[in-house]
């Protein structure tokens, strides 16, 4: 995501980036310039006056693509939003569990870095999921972030049968560990469902249409000005349409997209800090350790051997 100051205007006008719109959409204006200008040519030079038309139809037909095109990038914008909303409440949700595992558990408890561990995974997990990266899982559950949350389930079982947590205890985490898989359901409803597909086609060519007949409306008052005029309606029409598409997946890696890197490592980073403090050594031993297991296998009982020998519970 592109930090900028919204205040500084000449900074913003003047600024390209890779994922600007006019680069991308600059072979596309050379030509419409180029066509824009075959048109002037044929009207001043081959045919005079015999391009004469009214502006009134497509002062009409600019107002409704106005219209559906706000309609578009507003149905894109609030997917971007939701998704922000849905990392937010996983910012929350990490922290709520940790702050409530802090007040539970004695301090030198040894599953307070297993916990943070797996905490901090399931944010890098959904993250790398709904970039289609994750790591395939090698247990029963194939579903890479379910597969974070069983852990951590499995963990809270652990320590109510052991006598670390009681029941109201566990109770009271519930509403936080339910919520890493509702917000992942949230997020793959954004990802999997985009505008439909006979919607953003008919924009497109609608678009195509009214550009392409732009130069003969106004060649006969423009002349060669034409290819300016229509190469710069294309650009703002095209832009609009570009920006929708990119910031209706904010899950991704473009410009435009969620800071969902900074949010997972931000997530990892505060959930060590209450569990096992800033400085964290066993924590950093323990994601390492939980990340290799994760993509070899997704068994834990080699590491709660060394914990405790009852057996793992169901899942809450």
């Amino acid at each position: 995501m592109i930090t900028y100051d919204p205040k500084s205007w000449w900074g913003l006008i003047f600024r390209f980036h890779r994922s600007d719109t006019f680069r991308r959409l600059l072979p596309a204006m050379l030509t419409m310039a180029l066509f824009s200008g075959v048109v002037a040519y044929v009207d001043r030079e081959l045919w005079p006056d015999h391009l004469r038309s009214t502006t009134a139809v497509h002062s009409l037909l600019g107002f409704v693509i106005s219209m559906l095109l706000v309609f578009r990038t507003n149905t894109a914008y609030e997917r971007w939003w939701e998704g922000r909303r849905q990392w937010g409440a996983l910012v929350n949700a990490s922290r709520n569990l940790a702050l409530k595992l802090n007040a539970c558990l004695r301090e030198d408890h040894p599953s307070r870095p297993l916990v943070s561990a797996d905490i901090g995974a399931f944010a890098a997990t959904l993250k790398d999921h709904l970039r289609d990266a994750a790591e395939p899982c090698a247990g029963p559950i194939r579903h890479a972030p379910s597969a974070v949350a069983a852990r951590l389930f499995g963990e809270i079982d652990r320590l109510h049968r052991s006598g670390d947590l009681a029941l109201a205890h566990v109770l009271n985490l519930n509403s936080d560990l339910t919520a890493f898989t509702d917000i992942c359901g949230a997020c793959e409803r954004i990802k999997k469902t985009p505008i439909p597909y006979s919607y953003s086609l008919f924009i497109k060519k609608f678009v195509f249409a009214y550009i392409v007949t732009l130069p003969f409306v106004f060649v006969h008052d423009f002349g060669y000005w034409t290819a300016l005029f229509a190469t710069f309606m294309f650009y703002v029409l095209g832009s609009l349409e570009i920006i929708a598409e990119e910031v209706e997946n904010p899950f991704g890696t473009d410009a435009n997209d969620l800071p969902t890197d900074e949010l997972a490592k931000t997530i990892a980073g505060n959930v060590a800090g209450i569990l096992v403090g800033e400085s964290g050594p066993e924590f950093i031993r323990a994601r390492e350790a939980r990340q290799t297991r994760f993509s070899a296998d997704e068994s834990r009982e080699p590491q709660l051997e060394e914990l405790s020998q009852e057996p793992r519970g169901g899942v809450y």
